[in-house]
């Protein structure tokens, strides 16, 4: 691939690591707007997913962070194929974000494979940043970014060990440390030592 044109997509991965979380959690706030009914200690956030307008911006919200978090995670990938962890924890970032797609295709009401999509989105992501920051602890420069990730996914799954009575609050929890993960890193990217020395030729 040119040095341009792999710099130019380097920083539309970037773009889509900082504006997918907004783009996200802005649906799901409305999606609650829309839902007086619902409440963090009774529900899960899935429960906004099954009818009305509240499910329209639910289940967008999770398709289209998908399909953007999926282009931010194949730039990641593209960073980092040389490192045999983080390449691995990327490609398992890639399925997390196919889980993430799935649970807006098939909602509450599609059966138990919801069930299945939406464990496998909140397994998957904390094992992916566990790979990428373990990677990126080994090299010295980036030790205290690999030591961050690896925060992001004990948080991320911790969470999941307290005995909550409904299971938005660690679903937000967890949500809100993979957005802030996907900020810092799409912030890289797109400022990329790479996409600045070769992002301005052709």
């Amino acid at each position: 691939m040119p040095s341009s044109k792999r710099a130019r997509g380097l920083r539309v991965a970037g773009l889509c690591g900082v504006i997918t979380p907004l783009i996200v959690i802005t649906l799901i706030a409305l999606a609650i707007s829309h839902s007086p009914w619902f409440s963090w200690t009774e529900n899960a956030l899935s429960d906004l997913g099954v009818q009305g307008i509240a499910a329209v911006l639910f289940n967008s919200g999770l398709i289209i962070g998908g399909i953007l978090t999926g282009i931010f995670a194949i730039g990641l990938r593209e960073t980092l194929r040389t490192r045999t962890l983080a390449h691995a924890g990327t490609l398992i970032l890639i399925l997390d974000v196919a889980a993430l797609c799935a649970i807006g295709i098939f909602p509450e009401t599609a059966g138990d494979i919801h069930f299945y999509v939406s464990v496998a989105f909140f397994t998957l992501f904390p094992v992916s940043v566990f790979f990428i920051g373990a990677s990126m602890m080994r090299v010295s420069s980036e030790r205290r970014l690999g030591l961050f990730t690896v925060l992001v996914g004990i948080v991320a799954a911790v969470v999941w060990t307290f005995p909550w009575e409904a299971v938005a609050i660690p679903e937000i929890v967890a949500g809100l440390a993979a957005s802030v993960w996907s900020i810092v890193f799409g912030t890289r990217l797109l400022f990329s030592n790479y996409a600045e020395k070769h992002g301005k030729r052709g």
